[in-house]
């Protein structure tokens, strides 16, 4: 597996290059997983950045994302998967009052989302 890394502009985010995953899946058991004090850090980290992260890697296109960003890609991903349970669940790491999310198997959830490959597609 290659080292994750950051572009230069981004490199204050490394503590949180464990937020990225390739994968919806992987991103949604991260976030199952996480305390609500992890949740709530990452995305004080991410969110102020998000505009700038956003704009990096708006550069390429979809599909040709250079490896140098495709962790930063990745935690934008996984603030979007953390953003709700923030800021509308009280910072709970599971949807309140909703069936168990494990069961829950998302067609697409093991493709690499930086590929920008259709949601009904095979890899």
């Amino acid at each position: 597996m290659t080292e994750l890394t950051l572009p230069p502009a981004f490199a204050d985010l490394a503590p949180f290059l464990d937020w990225a995953l390739p994968t919806a899946d992987e991103r949604q058991t991260k976030r199952r997983h996480a305390s609500r004090e992890q949740l709530k850090a990452f995305y004080d980290a991410l969110l102020p950045r998000l505009e700038a992260i956003l704009a990096e890697v708006d550069t390429y296109p979809l599909g040709n994302l250079p490896e140098s960003h495709h962790a930063i890609y990745d935690m934008a991903l996984a603030l979007a998967e953390v953003a709700p349970h923030v800021e509308l669940y009280g910072g709970s790491p599971g949807v309140p009052y909703a069936f168990e999310e494990g069961r829950f198997i998302a067609v697409h959830g093991t493709q690499p989302t930086w590929q920008g490959l259709h949601p009904m597609a095979t890899i």
